[in-house]
């Protein structure tokens, strides 16, 4: 059975998992029978503590990513993959997304092979969850691409998506669109959020009111790109140019655009965000915004490394790495097609 975690002993006790911490690590300011409970919840779940933080390195780092199929995903899991080996490790890879999976028996399996670290990728990440690996395992562990506000005591490697989502509207607006939509991803998610912030400081600098009626939060999937796209183009007075959350709702947005009669960018304009495989492969080739996909997943690894070798203490390493208008073909002056037809 999988070992029980430090969020179970707290459950049991009906304290917080600091508290059980407190109390495993022999610290004072807690009452004696709130110890008592706790230890009493300790022996009644069989939790074992982890172990300590001076045990020997073996060489392998554990990546939980809640996706293996999308570009993005693939991009991250070979730069980790390099970046393992580039720093001493091998790699172990799972996913989160696999109906069977189970997050205790996880643990008891990274416990079993005691691992030297973890870099999570989770589009949803639960904060006692993460407390919760982050007591019981004693290893370093590193967010990227996080989500939600940031735990500052973590070590957090993600990407500038405030001036990304700058970047792709200010190039709709100096090709003259007035009226672009922002399809999103899901509105918890932190990038979602930065991303839509930089598409409204955009239109604010040009001095242009966006329209709340263009905005949809979808994610990050190309179902939601072409459903909300469709919905988008059907609309009385429909946007001119579209900045998709991401390459996949991008290329939804093209199949959307198609079914209409569209073509990109004639008729409509569009950026993606990540600059994925797929932005060559579309018809005409995507303008994206570039995450270094393969330098975040380096600098991940790079972190459980310092991590191990010169421990930080409490306080979290945050790293953003910039990010980059690409400029293909898929966005264009607005009014090109009638200009080109007189």
């Amino acid at each position: 059975m999988p070992r029980a975690t430090l969020a179970d002993v707290a459950a049991a006790a009906g304290v917080s998992v600091p508290t059980v911490s407190k109390v495993l690590s022999g610290k004072k300011h807690v009452s004696a029978a709130t110890r008592d409970k706790v230890l009493q919840a300790v022996r009644t779940s069989g939790y074992e503590a982890p172990r300590p933080p001076t045990a020997p390195r073996v060489g392998v780092v554990d990546l939980l990513i809640d996706g293996l199929g999308s570009p993005w995903a693939q991009v991250l899991i070979s730069g980790a993959e390099k970046a393992a080996a580039r720093w001493g490790f091998s790699l172990v890879v799972t996913s989160s997304a696999r109906s069977d999976f189970d997050l205790r028996r996880w643990i008891g399996m990274v416990r079993k092979r005691n691992t030297d670290g973890i870099v999570l990728v989770l589009s949803r990440a639960d904060q006692r969850e993460i407390a919760a690996l982050e007591e019981l395992l004693h290893v370093p562990l590193v967010l990227l691409d996080p989500v939600g506000q940031r735990d500052p005591r973590l070590s957090t490697v993600g990407a500038t998506n405030w001036l990304g989502g700058v970047m792709a509207t200010t190039h709709l607006l100096e090709l003259g669109h007035t009226r672009i939509a922002f399809i999103g991803g899901p509105l918890d998610t932190q990038c979602t959020l930065d991303r839509y912030e930089g598409y409204l400081a955009a239109h604010r600098t040009f001095g242009i009111d966006s329209d709340p009626a263009l905005t949809r939060y979808g994610d990050f999937l190309v179902g939601s790109g072409k459903a909300y796209g469709g919905e988008l183009l059907d609309r009385d007075f429909p946007p001119t140019a579209v900045f998709a959350g991401n390459d996949l709702q991008a290329a939804g947005v093209y199949q959307a655009a198609t079914e209409r009669g569209l073509r990109v960018p004639d008729d409509l304009s569009v950026v993606g965000f990540d600059d994925s495989l797929l932005c060559e492969t579309l018809s005409p080739p995507l303008t994206t915004v570039r995450q270094p996909l393969d330098d975040m997943a380096n600098e991940a690894v790079r972190l459980v490394y310092e991590e191990l070798t010169h421990p930080r203490g409490p306080s979290g390493t945050r790293i953003e790495l910039a990010t980059t208008l690409i400029v293909r073909r898929s966005t264009a002056p607005h009014g090109q097609k009638a200009a080109r037809a007189s």
